[in-house]
């Protein structure tokens, strides 16, 4: 079992930069592969980045070059460093964990705005 809680969200003008974390708990957390989704009013969830265990990182297109997903172990955190923000990247944004199929972990959102 793992618990994930987000933190880091805000408002921010267009262009501005975030950085969220999420803190895990409850389990070997290097073991799993961790990501960040979003979801905006009225749109589905939407996979923002991914970083596997080793440290590979997927991200969607909409987001690449602008965001960065990191990781450090030994602190159970996973990072989304966020620049040149734009209103469309307004969303709740989650933190996810799998060790494997599914996202079977969620947390319980953070909320960002962008707007000037």
């Amino acid at each position: 079992q793992v618990q994930l809680v987000e933190s880091g969200g805000g408002s921010v003008q267009p262009g501005g930069s975030l950085r969220l974390t999420c803190a895990a708990s409850g389990s070997i957390f290097s073991i799993y592969t961790m990501a960040w989704f979003r979801q905006a009013p009225g749109k589905q969830r939407e996979l923002v980045a991914s970083i596997s265990s080793v440290g590979n990182t997927n991200y969607a297109d909409s987001v690449k070059v602008r965001f960065t997903i990191s990781r450090d172990n030994a602190k159970n955190t996973v990072y989304l460093q966020m620049n040149s923000l734009k209103p469309e990247d307004t969303a709740v944004y989650y933190c996810a964990a799998t060790s494997g199929g599914s996202w079977r972990f969620w947390g319980q959102g953070t909320q960002v705005t962008v707007s000037s």
